[in-house]
């Protein structure tokens, strides 16, 4: 008698049964992901303290020079705006991650393995998300302990949550894609200087309403405002009332700009990762 296996890449295989093992793959390769926090603990002790201090310093130091239109303490508005921020930052350390695997051959010889194709970048997807779910819990603390609070309800409350890891999840495949696409260390610096004014050019810290008017209409379409918008309505926090169909459908936007960018995205890191020279 004889036995066949089936290789978990095979295109022949079940459908079902390669996703089981893409789901294992990703979970070995997320597990080595998490390994290096241990190995790296001021490095992640930075990246959670670091909105901490923006906290602080817009907060505190610039916060008393801030006025919301039709009132509202400041703190409240600021707080949605750095939950997506923290979401935003970090897509560097992702970027490294990949790089640094396929500049020492990482890469390659997990390539030579009998794995499911997604199951790297799943991996990386996976360990970045948890990363993210920590950050995000450190913020929610900084922000009770300012005296930030939540005044929807419960199911609200992690609606909101819930759309700023969606907004993560959305970034960091951009992150894998281009990681796996330019493996150049000089772009993850590149990225990183990018990554400020793409931030500080939406609705995070000022309302859009105080903004030129074409500076304001830009900084509307960025995928990051429309999360920061539906998520201080759903925390129940100040937020500037704004025209147009993008301010008045946030929660929408939030929900659909997220999954147009993670399938995009996604698709193409895989394609690129099946794709890169061995």
């Amino acid at each position: 008698m004889t036995t066949t296996v089936i290789d978990p890449a095979d295109q022949r295989a079940p459908a079902l049964g390669r996703l089981g093992w893409a789901l294992a793959d990703g979970w070995t390769i997320a597990v080595r992901d998490l390994q290096h926090w241990r190995r790296q603990p001021g490095q992640l002790a930075v990246g959670l303290l670091f909105p901490v201090l923006m906290v602080v310093m817009f907060g505190y130091v610039l916060g008393g020079g801030m006025a919301i239109p039709g009132g509202g303490d400041y703190l409240d508005f600021l707080m949605p705006g750095m939950f997506a921020l923290t979401m935003v930052f970090g897509l560097e350390a992702t970027m490294t991650a990949v790089t640094t695997d396929a500049s020492r051959g990482v890469t390659d010889r997990f390539r030579s393995l009998p794995m499911a194709r997604s199951g790297v970048v799943l991996g990386r997807a996976v360990a970045d998300m948890l990363g993210s779910v920590l950050g995000l819990a450190v913020m929610l603390l900084c922000g009770l302990a300012v005296g930030w609070r939540a005044h929807g309800t419960l199911a609200e409350a992690l609606a909101a949550v819930a759309l700023l890891l969606w907004l993560r999840f959305a970034f960091l495949w951009l992150g894998i894609f281009i990681g796996l696409a330019t493996r150049d260390p000089g772009v993850i610096m590149a990225v990183q200087i990018l990554v400020w004014p793409f931030a500080f050019l939406s609705n995070a810290f000022v309302p859009t309403s105080t903004m030129p008017g074409w500076l304001g209409a830009v900084a509307e379409v960025n995928p990051m405002a429309a999360t920061v918008a539906a998520t201080r309505d759903l925390f129940g926090n100040p937020g500037a009332q704004a025209d147009g169909w993008l301010a008045e459908h946030a929660l929408l936007v939030a929900v659909v700009s997220p999954a147009v960018m993670t399938l995009v995205f996604a698709a193409l890191a895989v394609r690129r990762w099946q794709r890169l020279e061995r």
